[in-house]
């Protein structure tokens, strides 16, 4: 067993916001566990090919938008989203506040990653 708090993990900026990876490969518990930031007012073109990633909405506003058929949902406290088949899609936090999720990789990330939202394509890792 063992026990990390946020105030203990440094944060990695991966983009538009801020992650916290609670759970990392060398961890082997086979998965990831992030506490994620996305700066108010940005939109990610997100696109996950080795992993699928749930999360799961604690605080803020925003919406996750489908790359492949434009349907937008939603995300406030209490709804959780899931990337089942490497879905690509934009990830849109509200203009006036944070979006908070608690997101789950599968495997899991080295620690490091980050995303290139500078690009023409979706950023992928």
């Amino acid at each position: 067993m063992f026990i990390r708090s946020m105030d203990e993990i440094k944060a990695v900026d991966w983009g538009n916001g801020t992650s916290h990876r609670f759970l990392l490969e060398r961890d082997r518990m086979g998965f990831t566990v992030c506490h994620t930031v996305v700066r108010a007012g940005s939109k990610s073109k997100l696109e996950y090919r080795r992993h699928l990633e749930a999360c799961y909405c604690i605080g803020g506003s925003g919406q996750v938008v489908s790359a492949e058929t434009g349907e937008s949902y939603e995300i406030r406290p209490g709804v959780l989203y899931a990337l089942d088949e490497h879905d690509a899609h934009f990830l849109i936090a509200s203009p006036h506040e944070d979006l908070e999720l608690v997101s789950v990789f599968n495997p899991p990330l080295h620690g490091e990653e980050r995303h290139q939202l500078d690009g023409d394509g979706f950023s992928h890792y």
